[in-house]
């Protein structure tokens, strides 16, 4: 496993000004992903897992917090005090059965929705994983999450797009940015 990537580090300010911290996930926060679950409202909740379950079990939890920062990794939202923050969104992405692709997900507490904090993270995100060789990238959405479905057209270069049984799959690039000028 790959060291910890303190690289991802990082501190934002939001488009409402509420400052935000950034960092890849630790084995340490299964717990703080199940609490995380749990204030989640059952809309948010079906739009990332496509089931709505009591509790994230904590064999998900542990699975999902334990990345090698390579082939998977996931990037944390965190609000408040440093030392007791709360957990507010989640990026991440897993291998699939190409070596060249990942599939990515995200999900954003409620009250931190509409606020530029997912395009945010899928950015760091997808930036991450350039990073480390990675360019190609697959989603699988609900067909009725416009808001994700949106966000995926703004954000990246749509490849392939196939809709079944309410789930919209993607393969996506990175969108390339302009450059800076000097």
């Amino acid at each position: 496993m790959a060291d910890y990537p303190a690289e991802l580090e990082r501190e934002i300010t939001l488009r409402d000004g509420a400052r935000v911290r950034l960092r890849p996930i630790r084995g340490e926060d299964a717990s703080r992903l199940i609490a995380a679950y749990e204030r989640l409202s059952r809309y948010t909740a079906y739009q990332r897992f496509f089931a709505v379950m009591k509790r994230l079990p904590p064999d998900w939890a542990h699975l999902l917090a334990h990345v090698d920062y390579q082939r998977r990794l996931a990037l944390l939202a965190e609000a408040g005090p440093p030392e007791n923050p709360e957990l507010i969104g989640v990026a991440r992405y897993e291998p699939t059965d190409r070596d060249d692709t990942v599939e990515i997900a995200l999900v954003i507490q409620d009250g931190w929705q509409s606020r530029g904090l997912g395009a945010i993270m899928l950015d760091a995100l997808l930036e991450a994983a350039e990073a480390r060789g990675i360019r190609r990238f697959r989603a699988f959405v609900l067909a009725s999450n416009a808001r994700m479905l949106g966000l995926l057209a703004r954000r990246t270069e749509v490849k392939e797009r196939r809709a079944a049984d309410g789930v919209v799959e993607l393969l996506l690039t990175r969108r390339a940015r302009p450059a800076q000028a000097s």
